[in-house]
């Protein structure tokens, strides 16, 4: 197997958490090291390779794929230019801050024959994947509504500077909101038009940290919620059928495992615990149905199988620009909406 060099753009919680322990296991990556800052930390986890000071320095070496895992108002530019230094380029979320910055990256990639994709890593939480086979299987008949939260409790602003100050790529609509979209429109594809309400809820905060989008489709709805004021969980995912429902709790566990240093087992990785399963209350061949449905395996390894395939065997990608471009068209949407308190067509 051809090892496809990979080199960070960031050694910080991204970079140690979800992108290092996965290009360290696959064999069909080498992780060349990454660009810091700073801190030099990468050399204390993988003592092999390098700290480079510059991304012109990582640029010049012999490097395939870079991951830009930098703050979101970052991503055009340092994207930009690993694509027009030819290299394929894997973007964290928010992809970009503007619809017309995802869109050029979308066509400097094709045009040079790059592969380029969006790192939306939640696709592969269990409790997504679980989602996703209810939804193919049919059980729950024709949708009616479906409802996804990540919500959280934390009232206390975050140190980083770049999550707190006023900038393009600041706030939970651009934060926790790709994931929720990405996850709606993977499902379901694009929504005819797009409501939000976007908020500011705690103290002294300066970015948004509050949202409620309803994606309107035409015989269903799609409502998604962040927050950093729930306490009481409720269900991450709530679909209604004509013939029934699945609610599901998040319990995906690979993100703290990961950061307590957990290296992926692929065998026993990304399993949850059984008291999280979801219940599904439905009809079946004509007869009622509630049980607990079995949660299926989640793996973020996945992603980067992806990736490899894509560059090695000329694939598609995991996640792919366009599809990075929905999500950002949503977005605007969404503020769009939330400026002008109507519904905006896409």
């Amino acid at each position: 197997m051809e090892k496809i060099k990979t080199a960070l753009l960031s050694y910080g919680m991204s970079g140690k958490v979800f992108h290092a322990p996965f290009l360290d296991i696959h064999p069909g990556f080498e992780l060349l090291g990454s660009w810091e800052r700073s801190k030099k930390l990468i050399q204390e986890d993988y003592p092999s390779v390098k700290s480079y000071p510059s991304i012109d320095n990582l640029l010049a070496d012999n490097v395939d794929l870079v991951i830009v895992n930098t703050p979101v108002g970052t991503h055009y530019e340092y994207a930009k230019k690993v694509l027009l230094a030819g290299k394929h380029a894997v973007v964290e979320k928010a992809f970009t801050t503007t619809v017309a910055e995802a869109e050029e990256l979308a066509s400097i990639a094709k045009e040079k024959g790059l592969k380029l994709s969006v790192f939306q890593n939640r696709r592969w939480d269990s409790d997504f994947k679980t989602i996703q086979k209810i939804i193919n299987e049919g059980v729950l008949g024709d949708l009616v509504e479906a409802e996804f939260h990540f919500d959280r409790y934390n009232p206390v602003l975050s140190p980083k500077a770049h999550k707190e100050t006023v900038n393009d790529g600041a706030g939970i609509l651009k934060d926790l909101g790709p994931h929720l979209i990405d996850q709606a429109v993977a499902l379901f594809g694009s929504p005819k038009s797009v409501f939000a309400d976007i908020r500011y809820t705690r103290e002294n905060s300066l970015v948004d940290d509050w949202i409620d989008l309803l994606l309107i489709y035409d015989e269903f709805r799609v409502r998604l919620k962040a927050s950093f004021f729930v306490r009481e969980a409720n269900p991450a995912y709530t679909i209604h059928g004509k013939k029934g429902s699945f609610l599901k709790p998040r319990g995906d566990v690979q993100e703290d495992e990961l950061k307590i240093g957990k290296k992926p087992n692929l065998e026993s990785w990304g399993k949850e615990s059984e008291d999280l399963q979801g219940i599904l209350n439905t009809e079946i061949d004509g007869k009622a149905v509630r049980e607990k449905v079995p949660t299926l395996q989640g793996n973020y390894f996945s992603f980067f199988d992806g990736v490899y395939d894509s560059i090695a065997n000329d694939k598609t990608e995991p996640v792919t620009a366009q599809d990075g471009v929905k999500v950002m068209q949503i977005i605007e949407a969404a503020i769009a909406s939330n400026t002008q308190k109507k519904v905006i067509d896409l």
